[in-house]
């Protein structure tokens, strides 16, 4: 299989019960990419985006994760290599930044007993929270944190363990804009200071893509409306098909917006 697949998702179909949910799935992601799970309500996405942090298994059809195939691998094992931000983090202990961030190395939510890191792995977690903005933070406990702060530490935690492959489930709930940016800023530091991690990023927003975002799986009712580069995916047709109303797609600066198409208005007869 070719080294630099990270995702190779094929003719999947997914049932639950009596209800197919996905209808023959295909696309495929390579090392280094920053992709964008896109669509409506009900789409599929946070199925698809379960094969990709091998929790879910599809019905029929393949799925390769970083050179495995689902079904022949030892979950476990797999899904340390996985990081995985997800904004409902169902923490409750007032952890520390710091002991959140540690969580990343042990795949728990709270704090295992009997297990203290050790000084490369204290490092490490100071050196990210530092990188992420809240050196000023890392003794803070998480009640008294805010979203965006709370979404920062969650990106640390997830990079902990040095993941080949990064999944960002809705980033951005929650946010408000001046958050939402800080968050998207954060996002993108990350092509610079980990050029080799792969992420998967889901929303139902074309404002909440980050620049960097390369690649886009536009999925609708459970069927790939457009997969591959993000300028060929995100056309006001494509979004408009997906989401079955009238969208109007603008790029600029390197950030995406939508809004309801202007309807042509039709002159009055003489």
């Amino acid at each position: 299989m070719d080294t630099a697949l990270v995702l190779e998702v094929k003719d999947v179909t997914f049932r639950r019960g009596d209800k197919e949910i996905l209808h023959g799935i295909s696309f495929t992601v390579r090392r280094g990419e920053h992709w964008v799970m896109l669509g409506p309500n009900g789409a599929g996405k946070s199925t698809v985006l379960g094969f990709c942090g091998a929790v879910t298994h599809p019905t029929s059809g393949t799925v390769h994760v970083l050179g495995e195939q689902l079904g022949r691998v030892e979950l476990q094992a797999l899904r340390r290599r996985i990081g995985h931000v997800n904004p409902r983090h169902p923490l409750r202990s007032p952890l520390t930044v710091a002991q959140v961030v540690l969580t990343g190395l042990t795949g728990t939510i709270e704090t295992p007993m009997r297990w203290s890191p050790d000084d490369e792995q204290l490092r490490r977690a100071r050196g990210l929270i530092e990188m992420l903005g809240l050196g000023g933070k890392a003794e803070e406990r998480w009640p008294t944190l805010s979203q965006g702060e709370r979404g920062r530490t969650l990106i640390a935690r997830a990079l902990a363990a040095d993941p080949d492959l990064l999944l960002l489930d809705e980033p951005s709930t929650g946010l408000d804009v001046a958050a939402r940016e800080q968050l998207l800023e954060t996002i993108d530091l990350l092509s610079q200071t980990h050029p080799e991690l792969t992420s998967v990023l889901v929303t139902h927003h074309l404002e909440e893509l980050p620049a960097s975002t390369g690649h886009a799986l536009l999925l609708s009712d459970g069927r790939v409306v457009a997969a591959g580069p993000v300028g060929e995916v995100l056309t006001s047709e494509n979004v408009t098909e997906a989401f079955d109303h009238p969208i109007e797609v603008e790029h600029r600066d390197g950030r995406w917006s939508a809004r309801t198409a202007r309807r042509r208005r039709v002159p009055a007869p003489a």
